[in-house]
């Protein structure tokens, strides 16, 4: 059953780009998972996200890069998917690259506005930017075998 329920590499990345939202897993200084839903951007075969560099999640992957991230649908247990994956992150430089993929994502197209523009890239100087690459994945597409069974 498992394998009959699994993705395609090509269906799991179809499935991140429809969704908005990953819920990301970092570990707590004492060990335990700190969760925290992200905005994230799909970016030449890259998930990459920003935050804000002081918060709890920033601080976590400063200290272990380890961490999970899951995007999940699905309404009824015949229509549930999503996909799972472990893996490092690592920071990046290149922040502007990451907000304008997240915010076209999330807002749509920011436009030629120069003015526009700059105000965002102000609204980011806080932020950071994120790469996480996974080591591992596991998805799940019910539809695939329960197609009108709903238990």
């Amino acid at each position: 059953m498992r394998d009959a329920i699994r993705m395609t590499a090509a269906e799991v990345e179809t499935f991140l780009q429809g969704q908005k939202t990953l819920i990301v897993a970092t570990i707590g200084r004492n060990g335990l998972p700190h969760l925290a839903p992200m905005w994230f951007a799909w970016v030449d075969g890259e998930l990459v996200f920003c935050t804000d560099r002081k918060s709890q999640k920033i601080l976590n992957l400063q200290r272990d890069p380890r961490c999970s991230v899951l995007a999940e649908a699905g309404e009824s247990y015949d229509q549930l998917r999503g996909v799972h994956m472990e893996g490092v992150t690592e920071f990046t430089p290149d922040l502007g690259r990451v907000v304008d993929a997240v915010v076209e994502r999330n807002f749509g197209e920011v436009g030629d506005d120069p003015e526009a523009r700059e105000a965002l890239r102000k609204a980011m100087s806080r932020r950071v930017a994120v790469i996480f690459r996974p080591t591992k994945i596991a998805s799940w597409d019910h539809r695939k075998t329960m197609s009108g069974v709903n238990p």
